[in-house]
Protein backbone atom coordinates (compact mmCIF):
# COMPACT_ATOMS: atom_id res chain seq x y z
CA UNK A 1 0.00 0.00 0.00
CA UNK A 2 1.30 3.41 -0.91
CA UNK A 3 -0.72 5.64 1.39
CA UNK A 4 0.55 6.18 4.94
CA UNK A 5 -0.59 8.26 7.85
CA UNK A 6 1.64 10.71 9.64
CA UNK A 7 2.41 9.53 13.16
CA UNK A 8 3.23 12.81 14.86
CA UNK A 9 5.06 12.60 18.17
CA UNK A 10 3.05 13.53 21.23
CA UNK A 11 4.99 16.57 22.30
CA UNK A 12 3.34 19.51 24.07
CA UNK A 13 -0.38 19.42 24.69
CA UNK A 14 -0.49 23.22 24.69
CA UNK A 15 -3.41 24.68 22.77
CA UNK A 16 -2.21 26.92 19.99
CA UNK A 17 -4.62 29.87 19.60
CA UNK A 18 -5.78 30.90 16.17
CA UNK A 19 -5.72 34.59 15.19
CA UNK A 20 -9.46 34.67 14.47
CA UNK A 21 -12.39 32.35 14.19
CA UNK A 22 -15.21 32.08 11.72
CA UNK A 23 -18.63 31.43 13.18
CA UNK A 24 -21.06 29.61 10.91
CA UNK A 25 -24.74 30.49 11.07
CA UNK A 26 -27.33 27.83 10.30
CA UNK A 27 -30.47 28.67 8.40
CA UNK A 28 -32.66 25.90 7.06
CA UNK A 29 -31.70 25.13 3.46
CA UNK A 30 -34.16 23.68 0.92
CA UNK A 31 -32.61 20.23 1.39
CA UNK A 32 -33.00 20.37 5.16
CA UNK A 33 -36.53 21.72 4.83
CA UNK A 34 -37.53 18.80 2.58
CA UNK A 35 -35.85 16.36 4.91
CA UNK A 36 -37.78 17.76 7.83
CA UNK A 37 -41.02 17.55 5.88
CA UNK A 38 -40.59 14.14 4.27
CA UNK A 39 -38.43 12.02 6.57
CA UNK A 40 -39.68 10.14 9.59
CA UNK A 41 -40.08 11.83 12.93
CA UNK A 42 -37.62 9.21 14.19
CA UNK A 43 -34.70 10.96 12.45
CA UNK A 44 -32.15 11.99 15.04
CA UNK A 45 -28.79 13.40 13.94
CA UNK A 46 -30.20 16.15 11.67
CA UNK A 47 -31.98 17.69 14.66
CA UNK A 48 -28.65 18.33 16.41
CA UNK A 49 -26.39 18.59 13.36
CA UNK A 50 -28.44 20.48 10.73
CA UNK A 51 -26.14 19.94 7.76
CA UNK A 52 -26.68 18.88 4.16
CA UNK A 53 -23.36 17.30 3.20
CA UNK A 54 -21.88 17.44 -0.29
CA UNK A 55 -18.41 15.89 -0.14
CA UNK A 56 -15.95 14.44 2.35
CA UNK A 57 -12.27 13.55 2.57
CA UNK A 58 -10.25 12.30 5.50
CA UNK A 59 -11.48 13.85 8.74
CA UNK A 60 -13.30 16.68 6.93
CA UNK A 61 -16.79 17.06 5.48
CA UNK A 62 -18.16 19.92 3.40
CA UNK A 63 -21.78 20.95 3.21
CA UNK A 64 -23.75 22.23 0.23
CA UNK A 65 -22.95 25.81 1.20
CA UNK A 66 -19.21 25.17 1.03
CA UNK A 67 -18.59 25.15 4.79
CA UNK A 68 -15.92 22.77 6.05
CA UNK A 69 -16.15 20.77 9.27
CA UNK A 70 -13.89 18.47 11.25
CA UNK A 71 -15.87 15.26 11.66
CA UNK A 72 -15.37 13.87 15.17
CA UNK A 73 -18.46 11.68 14.82
CA UNK A 74 -17.15 9.64 11.86
CA UNK A 75 -20.32 7.68 11.26
CA UNK A 76 -20.61 6.88 14.98
CA UNK A 77 -17.18 5.27 14.76
CA UNK A 78 -17.71 3.55 11.41
CA UNK A 79 -15.08 5.50 9.47
CA UNK A 80 -11.85 4.16 10.96
CA UNK A 81 -9.76 5.70 8.15
CA UNK A 82 -12.00 8.68 7.62
CA UNK A 83 -14.00 9.59 4.55
CA UNK A 84 -13.03 8.21 1.12
CA UNK A 85 -9.64 6.88 2.14
CA UNK A 86 -7.62 5.86 -0.95
CA UNK A 87 -7.22 2.21 0.11
CA UNK A 88 -10.97 1.89 0.60
CA UNK A 89 -11.78 3.54 -2.74
CA UNK A 90 -9.22 1.34 -4.50
CA UNK A 91 -10.70 -1.84 -3.00
CA UNK A 92 -14.24 -0.90 -4.01
CA UNK A 93 -13.18 0.08 -7.52
CA UNK A 94 -11.29 -3.21 -7.94
CA UNK A 95 -14.43 -5.20 -7.15
CA UNK A 96 -16.30 -3.27 -9.84
CA UNK A 97 -13.48 -3.50 -12.39
CA UNK A 98 -13.17 -7.27 -11.93
CA UNK A 99 -16.94 -7.68 -12.32
CA UNK A 100 -17.11 -9.63 -9.09
CA UNK A 101 -20.55 -10.60 -7.80
CA UNK A 102 -21.94 -7.88 -5.57
CA UNK A 103 -24.57 -10.02 -3.89
CA UNK A 104 -23.98 -13.65 -2.90
CA UNK A 105 -26.21 -14.36 0.12
CA UNK A 106 -23.88 -16.62 2.15
CA UNK A 107 -22.17 -18.29 -0.81
CA UNK A 108 -18.42 -17.96 -0.62
CA UNK A 109 -16.10 -16.05 -2.94
CA UNK A 110 -12.36 -15.34 -2.95
CA UNK A 111 -13.14 -11.89 -1.54
CA UNK A 112 -15.15 -13.38 1.32
CA UNK A 113 -12.53 -16.01 2.07
CA UNK A 114 -9.81 -13.37 2.19
CA UNK A 115 -11.92 -11.23 4.50
CA UNK A 116 -12.37 -14.11 6.95
CA UNK A 117 -8.65 -14.91 6.93
CA UNK A 118 -7.80 -11.24 7.49
CA UNK A 119 -10.29 -10.95 10.36
CA UNK A 120 -9.16 -14.13 12.07
CA UNK A 121 -5.59 -12.89 11.72
CA UNK A 122 -6.48 -9.88 13.91
CA UNK A 123 -8.03 -11.97 16.68
CA UNK A 124 -6.04 -13.08 19.72
CA UNK A 125 -4.54 -16.49 18.78
CA UNK A 126 -6.47 -18.31 21.52
CA UNK A 127 -9.75 -17.11 20.00
CA UNK A 128 -8.72 -17.47 16.36
CA UNK A 129 -7.74 -21.12 16.91
CA UNK A 130 -11.35 -22.11 17.61
CA UNK A 131 -13.27 -19.28 15.95
CA UNK A 132 -16.42 -19.60 13.90
CA UNK A 133 -18.05 -16.72 12.05
CA UNK A 134 -21.65 -15.88 11.17
CA UNK A 135 -22.35 -13.17 8.62
CA UNK A 136 -25.47 -11.25 9.58
CA UNK A 137 -27.70 -8.60 8.11
CA UNK A 138 -25.56 -5.50 7.63
CA UNK A 139 -26.19 -3.85 11.01
CA UNK A 140 -24.77 -4.28 14.46
CA UNK A 141 -28.20 -4.81 15.95
CA UNK A 142 -28.77 -7.84 13.70
CA UNK A 143 -25.45 -9.30 14.83
CA UNK A 144 -26.59 -8.86 18.44
CA UNK A 145 -29.83 -10.68 17.58
CA UNK A 146 -27.76 -13.49 16.08
CA UNK A 147 -25.58 -13.68 19.18
CA UNK A 148 -28.66 -14.00 21.39
CA UNK A 149 -29.96 -16.90 19.30
CA UNK A 150 -26.54 -18.52 19.35
CA UNK A 151 -26.04 -18.58 23.12
CA UNK A 152 -29.64 -19.53 23.90
CA UNK A 153 -29.48 -22.43 21.45
CA UNK A 154 -26.13 -23.69 22.72
CA UNK A 155 -26.91 -23.49 26.43
CA UNK A 156 -30.61 -24.28 26.45
CA UNK A 157 -31.10 -21.30 28.75
CA UNK A 158 -32.96 -18.10 27.94
CA UNK A 159 -31.96 -15.42 30.46
CA UNK A 160 -29.29 -12.88 29.48
CA UNK A 161 -27.55 -10.45 31.80
CA UNK A 162 -26.93 -6.95 30.47
CA UNK A 163 -25.63 -3.78 32.10
CA UNK A 164 -27.04 -0.43 33.05
CA UNK A 165 -25.94 2.13 30.47
CA UNK A 166 -25.47 -0.52 27.79
CA UNK A 167 -26.37 0.00 24.14
CA UNK A 168 -26.64 -2.93 21.71
CA UNK A 169 -28.99 -1.75 18.98
CA UNK A 170 -32.60 -0.79 18.28
CA UNK A 171 -34.33 -3.98 17.15
CA UNK A 172 -36.62 -5.72 19.62
CA UNK A 173 -34.17 -8.25 21.05
CA UNK A 174 -31.24 -5.86 21.13
CA UNK A 175 -33.42 -3.10 22.54
CA UNK A 176 -34.35 -5.31 25.47
CA UNK A 177 -30.64 -5.29 26.41
CA UNK A 178 -30.43 -1.47 26.37
CA UNK A 179 -29.93 0.41 29.60
CA UNK A 180 -31.55 3.63 28.37
CA UNK A 181 -35.26 3.74 29.13
CA UNK A 182 -36.16 6.44 26.59
CA UNK A 183 -36.42 4.29 23.42
CA UNK A 184 -38.17 1.48 25.31
CA UNK A 185 -40.81 3.44 27.19
CA UNK A 186 -43.23 4.05 24.26
CA UNK A 187 -43.21 0.35 23.35
CA UNK A 188 -44.51 -1.07 26.59
CA UNK A 189 -43.60 -4.76 26.87
CA UNK A 190 -40.77 -5.81 24.56
CA UNK A 191 -40.93 -9.00 22.56
CA UNK A 192 -37.77 -10.39 24.14
CA UNK A 193 -37.99 -11.39 27.78
CA UNK A 194 -35.53 -12.78 30.30
CA UNK A 195 -33.11 -9.85 30.51
CA UNK A 196 -31.67 -8.97 33.90
CA UNK A 197 -29.75 -5.69 34.32
CA UNK A 198 -26.60 -5.43 36.38
CA UNK A 199 -24.65 -2.36 37.59
CA UNK A 200 -21.79 -1.36 35.28
CA UNK A 201 -18.48 -0.23 36.79
CA UNK A 202 -19.13 3.48 36.17
CA UNK A 203 -16.27 4.76 38.33
CA UNK A 204 -17.20 8.47 38.34
CA UNK A 205 -20.75 7.68 39.47
CA UNK A 206 -20.31 4.26 41.04
CA UNK A 207 -23.72 2.58 41.47
CA UNK A 208 -22.58 1.52 44.96
CA UNK A 209 -21.38 5.02 45.85
CA UNK A 210 -17.81 3.78 46.30
CA UNK A 211 -15.67 4.03 43.17
CA UNK A 212 -12.10 2.85 42.75
CA UNK A 213 -10.91 -0.65 43.60
CA UNK A 214 -13.52 -0.99 46.33
CA UNK A 215 -16.36 -0.28 43.89
CA UNK A 216 -14.95 -2.84 41.44
CA UNK A 217 -14.71 -5.52 44.10
CA UNK A 218 -18.23 -4.94 45.38
CA UNK A 219 -19.54 -5.03 41.81
CA UNK A 220 -17.87 -8.38 41.14
CA UNK A 221 -19.03 -9.82 44.45
CA UNK A 222 -22.59 -8.80 43.63
CA UNK A 223 -22.41 -10.52 40.22
CA UNK A 224 -20.79 -13.66 41.60
CA UNK A 225 -23.42 -13.92 44.30
CA UNK A 226 -26.22 -13.50 41.74
CA UNK A 227 -24.92 -16.43 39.69
CA UNK A 228 -24.36 -18.74 42.64
CA UNK A 229 -27.07 -17.93 45.19
CA UNK A 230 -29.99 -20.39 44.84
CA UNK A 231 -32.25 -17.73 46.36
CA UNK A 232 -31.09 -14.91 44.02
CA UNK A 233 -34.32 -15.01 42.04
CA UNK A 234 -32.52 -15.05 38.67
CA UNK A 235 -32.10 -18.24 36.68
CA UNK A 236 -28.62 -19.10 35.44
CA UNK A 237 -28.29 -17.07 32.24
CA UNK A 238 -27.26 -18.19 28.81
CA UNK A 239 -24.87 -15.27 28.56
CA UNK A 240 -23.65 -11.95 29.85
CA UNK A 241 -23.35 -9.21 27.22
CA UNK A 242 -21.05 -6.26 27.84
CA UNK A 243 -19.27 -3.35 26.16
CA UNK A 244 -15.64 -3.07 27.28
CA UNK A 245 -16.13 0.66 26.73
CA UNK A 246 -19.73 1.82 26.83
CA UNK A 247 -20.25 4.18 23.89
CA UNK A 248 -23.75 5.62 23.77
CA UNK A 249 -23.93 5.17 27.54
CA UNK A 250 -21.37 7.93 28.00
CA UNK A 251 -17.94 6.61 26.93
CA UNK A 252 -17.40 4.65 30.14
CA UNK A 253 -14.41 2.28 30.08
CA UNK A 254 -14.82 -0.81 32.22
CA UNK A 255 -12.11 -1.24 34.81
CA UNK A 256 -9.67 -3.86 33.49
CA UNK A 257 -9.64 -5.84 36.73
CA UNK A 258 -13.42 -5.87 36.57
CA UNK A 259 -13.35 -7.28 33.04
CA UNK A 260 -10.92 -9.97 34.13
CA UNK A 261 -13.15 -10.77 37.09
CA UNK A 262 -16.21 -10.88 34.84
CA UNK A 263 -14.49 -13.40 32.57
CA UNK A 264 -13.42 -15.53 35.54
CA UNK A 265 -16.91 -15.55 37.07
CA UNK A 266 -18.77 -16.32 33.83
CA UNK A 267 -16.33 -19.04 32.83
CA UNK A 268 -16.62 -20.72 36.22
CA UNK A 269 -20.42 -20.60 36.03
CA UNK A 270 -20.58 -21.93 32.46
CA UNK A 271 -22.11 -18.71 31.18
CA UNK A 272 -21.11 -17.40 27.75
CA UNK A 273 -19.48 -13.98 27.69
CA UNK A 274 -20.54 -11.80 24.74
CA UNK A 275 -18.43 -8.68 24.14
CA UNK A 276 -20.00 -6.02 21.93
CA UNK A 277 -17.18 -4.47 19.87
CA UNK A 278 -19.47 -2.79 17.36
CA UNK A 279 -18.16 0.69 18.14
CA UNK A 280 -14.96 -0.02 20.05
CA UNK A 281 -13.38 -2.54 17.67
CA UNK A 282 -10.70 -2.14 15.01
CA UNK A 283 -8.07 0.03 16.74
CA UNK A 284 -10.55 2.58 18.12
CA UNK A 285 -9.35 2.21 21.72
CA UNK A 286 -5.65 1.77 20.99
CA UNK A 287 -5.95 -2.01 20.75
CA UNK A 288 -7.47 -3.91 17.85
CA UNK A 289 -10.34 -4.86 20.16
CA UNK A 290 -11.21 -3.17 23.43
CA UNK A 291 -11.36 -6.43 25.39
CA UNK A 292 -7.65 -6.96 24.63
CA UNK A 293 -6.74 -4.26 27.15
CA UNK A 294 -7.79 -6.74 29.86
CA UNK A 295 -6.17 -9.77 28.21
CA UNK A 296 -9.39 -11.80 28.23
CA UNK A 297 -10.87 -14.18 25.65
CA UNK A 298 -14.65 -13.80 25.23
CA UNK A 299 -16.89 -16.57 23.98
CA UNK A 300 -18.65 -14.30 21.48
CA UNK A 301 -17.57 -11.04 19.82
CA UNK A 302 -20.11 -8.90 17.96
CA UNK A 303 -18.70 -6.63 15.25
CA UNK A 304 -20.00 -4.08 12.76
CA UNK A 305 -19.34 -0.39 11.92
CA UNK A 306 -15.61 -0.18 11.00
CA UNK A 307 -15.45 -3.84 9.93
CA UNK A 308 -16.92 -3.00 6.51
CA UNK A 309 -14.48 -0.24 5.66
CA UNK A 310 -17.34 2.34 5.75
CA UNK A 311 -19.86 0.02 4.03
CA UNK A 312 -22.60 -1.99 5.80
CA UNK A 313 -21.39 -5.28 7.28
CA UNK A 314 -21.86 -7.16 10.55
CA UNK A 315 -20.58 -10.47 11.90
CA UNK A 316 -20.60 -12.61 15.00
CA UNK A 317 -17.35 -14.40 15.84
CA UNK A 318 -17.59 -17.09 18.49
CA UNK A 319 -15.84 -20.10 20.01
CA UNK A 320 -16.71 -23.41 18.41
CA UNK A 321 -18.32 -24.93 21.52
CA UNK A 322 -21.29 -22.68 20.82
CA UNK A 323 -21.77 -23.81 17.21
CA UNK A 324 -24.82 -25.99 17.81
CA UNK A 325 -27.52 -24.08 15.95
CA UNK A 326 -29.09 -25.54 12.82
CA UNK A 327 -28.72 -24.38 9.21
CA UNK A 328 -30.77 -21.26 8.62
CA UNK A 329 -31.01 -20.45 12.35
CA UNK A 330 -29.96 -16.90 11.52
CA UNK A 331 -30.14 -15.52 8.01
CA UNK A 332 -30.50 -12.31 6.06
CA UNK A 333 -30.59 -11.37 2.40
CA UNK A 334 -27.84 -8.74 2.60
CA UNK A 335 -25.16 -10.73 4.42
CA UNK A 336 -22.97 -11.18 1.34
CA UNK A 337 -21.86 -7.59 0.69
CA UNK A 338 -18.73 -8.18 -1.39
CA UNK A 339 -17.71 -4.53 -1.65
CA UNK A 340 -17.90 -4.20 2.14
CA UNK A 341 -15.74 -7.30 2.57
CA UNK A 342 -13.16 -6.00 0.11
CA UNK A 343 -13.14 -2.59 1.80
CA UNK A 344 -12.97 -4.25 5.21
CA UNK A 345 -9.95 -6.30 4.21
CA UNK A 346 -8.23 -3.17 2.91
CA UNK A 347 -8.86 -1.38 6.22
CA UNK A 348 -7.62 -4.34 8.26
CA UNK A 349 -4.39 -4.48 6.25
CA UNK A 350 -3.91 -0.74 6.70
CA UNK A 351 -4.52 -0.86 10.45
CA UNK A 352 -1.75 -3.41 10.93
CA UNK A 353 0.73 -2.16 8.31
CA UNK A 354 0.71 1.41 9.58
CA UNK A 355 0.39 0.59 13.30
CA UNK A 356 -2.86 2.49 13.65
CA UNK A 357 -3.49 1.03 17.12
CA UNK A 358 -0.39 2.78 18.41
CA UNK A 359 -1.32 5.96 16.59
CA UNK A 360 -4.84 5.97 18.02
CA UNK A 361 -3.44 5.46 21.52
CA UNK A 362 -1.00 8.35 21.10
CA UNK A 363 -3.56 10.73 19.61
CA UNK A 364 -6.07 9.79 22.29
CA UNK A 365 -3.52 10.57 24.96
CA UNK A 366 -2.76 13.89 23.30
CA UNK A 367 -6.42 14.87 23.14
CA UNK A 368 -6.94 13.76 26.75
CA UNK A 369 -4.04 15.97 27.84
CA UNK A 370 -5.62 18.93 26.08
CA UNK A 371 -8.92 18.28 27.81
CA UNK A 372 -7.28 18.04 31.23
CA UNK A 373 -5.61 21.39 30.62
CA UNK A 374 -9.00 22.89 29.75
CA UNK A 375 -10.39 21.39 32.94
CA UNK A 376 -8.28 23.84 34.94
CA UNK A 377 -10.25 26.73 33.48
CA UNK A 378 -13.60 24.97 33.15
CA UNK A 379 -14.80 23.17 36.30
CA UNK A 380 -17.79 22.13 34.18
CA UNK A 381 -15.52 19.42 32.69
CA UNK A 382 -16.28 16.90 35.40
CA UNK A 383 -14.83 13.63 34.13
CA UNK A 384 -12.56 13.00 31.14
CA UNK A 385 -12.44 9.35 30.22
CA UNK A 386 -12.21 6.68 27.56
CA UNK A 387 -9.52 4.76 25.73
CA UNK A 388 -7.63 5.65 22.58
CA UNK A 389 -9.74 7.79 20.27
CA UNK A 390 -12.97 6.88 22.02
CA UNK A 391 -13.15 9.71 24.56
CA UNK A 392 -15.89 11.47 26.48
CA UNK A 393 -16.25 14.48 28.74
CA UNK A 394 -19.02 14.47 31.33
CA UNK A 395 -20.26 18.01 31.84
CA UNK A 396 -21.22 18.91 35.40
CA UNK A 397 -22.80 21.81 37.25
CA UNK A 398 -20.22 22.92 39.87
CA UNK A 399 -22.92 24.78 41.81
CA UNK A 400 -25.12 21.69 42.18
CA UNK A 401 -25.36 19.37 45.16
CA UNK A 402 -22.66 16.68 45.07
CA UNK A 403 -23.50 12.98 44.97
CA UNK A 404 -22.34 10.27 47.38
CA UNK A 405 -18.85 10.36 45.86
CA UNK A 406 -18.62 14.15 46.03
CA UNK A 407 -19.14 14.76 42.32
CA UNK A 408 -21.43 17.55 41.10
CA UNK A 409 -24.54 16.65 39.07
CA UNK A 410 -24.64 16.25 35.31
CA UNK A 411 -25.12 19.57 33.49
CA UNK A 412 -27.53 18.35 30.83
CA UNK A 413 -28.52 21.89 29.77
CA UNK A 414 -24.93 22.81 28.93
CA UNK A 415 -24.15 19.87 26.66
CA UNK A 416 -26.29 20.83 23.62
CA UNK A 417 -25.02 24.41 23.88
CA UNK A 418 -21.44 23.16 23.69
CA UNK A 419 -22.31 20.91 20.76
CA UNK A 420 -23.93 23.84 18.94
CA UNK A 421 -21.01 26.19 19.61
CA UNK A 422 -18.59 23.53 18.32
CA UNK A 423 -20.65 23.19 15.14
CA UNK A 424 -20.63 26.96 14.61
CA UNK A 425 -16.82 26.77 14.73
CA UNK A 426 -16.57 23.85 12.31
CA UNK A 427 -16.42 20.84 14.63
CA UNK A 428 -18.95 17.99 14.60
CA UNK A 429 -19.35 16.22 17.95
CA UNK A 430 -22.07 14.03 19.38
CA UNK A 431 -23.54 13.72 22.86
CA UNK A 432 -24.36 10.66 24.94
CA UNK A 433 -24.60 9.34 28.47
CA UNK A 434 -27.15 10.02 31.16
CA UNK A 435 -29.39 12.95 30.21
CA UNK A 436 -27.19 13.52 27.14
CA UNK A 437 -24.61 15.20 29.35
CA UNK A 438 -21.45 13.66 27.87
CA UNK A 439 -19.61 15.21 24.90
CA UNK A 440 -18.14 12.42 22.79
CA UNK A 441 -15.01 12.41 20.60
CA UNK A 442 -14.91 9.72 17.88
CA UNK A 443 -12.62 11.11 15.17
CA UNK A 444 -11.24 9.01 12.33
CA UNK A 445 -8.16 7.12 13.53
CA UNK A 446 -5.94 8.85 10.96
CA UNK A 447 -6.28 12.22 12.71
CA UNK A 448 -2.90 13.92 13.12
CA UNK A 449 -1.42 15.69 16.12
CA UNK A 450 -2.00 19.07 14.49
CA UNK A 451 -5.63 18.20 13.89
CA UNK A 452 -6.03 16.98 17.47
CA UNK A 453 -4.69 20.33 18.64
CA UNK A 454 -7.23 22.10 16.43
CA UNK A 455 -10.10 19.99 17.81
CA UNK A 456 -9.11 20.87 21.36
CA UNK A 457 -8.76 24.55 20.49
CA UNK A 458 -12.26 24.69 18.99
CA UNK A 459 -13.70 22.76 21.92
CA UNK A 460 -12.15 25.20 24.40
CA UNK A 461 -13.58 28.20 22.55
CA UNK A 462 -16.97 26.52 22.32
CA UNK A 463 -16.97 25.80 26.06
CA UNK A 464 -16.30 29.46 26.82
CA UNK A 465 -19.06 30.62 24.48
CA UNK A 466 -21.59 28.08 25.76
CA UNK A 467 -21.00 28.98 29.40
CA UNK A 468 -21.32 32.69 28.59
CA UNK A 469 -24.65 32.05 26.89
CA UNK A 470 -26.22 30.37 29.91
Amino acid sequence: MSVAISLVENQSARIVPTPAETLYQFNESPLLARQSQQESNARSYPRRIPLALKRAKGIYVEDVEGRRFIDCLAGAGTLALGHNHPVVIEAIQQVLTDELPLHTLDLTTPVKDQFVQDLFGLLPPALAAEAKIQFCGPTGTDAVEGALKLVRTATGRSTVLSFQGGYHGMSQGALSLMGSLGPKKPLGALLSSGVQFMPYPYDYRCPFGLGGAQGVQVNLSYLENLLNDPEAGVQLPAAVIVEAVQGEGGVIPADLDWLRGLRRITEKAGVALIVDEIQSGFARTGKMFAFEHAGIIPDVVVMSKAIGGSLPLAVVVYRDWLDTWLPGAHAGTFRGNQMAMAAGSAVMHYLTEYKVCEHAAAMGERLSEHLHILQRDFPQLGDIRGRGLMLGVELVDPSGAPDAQGHPPIFARLAPLVQRECLKRGLILELGGRHGGVVRFLPPLVITATEVDRVADIFGRAMAAAITSL
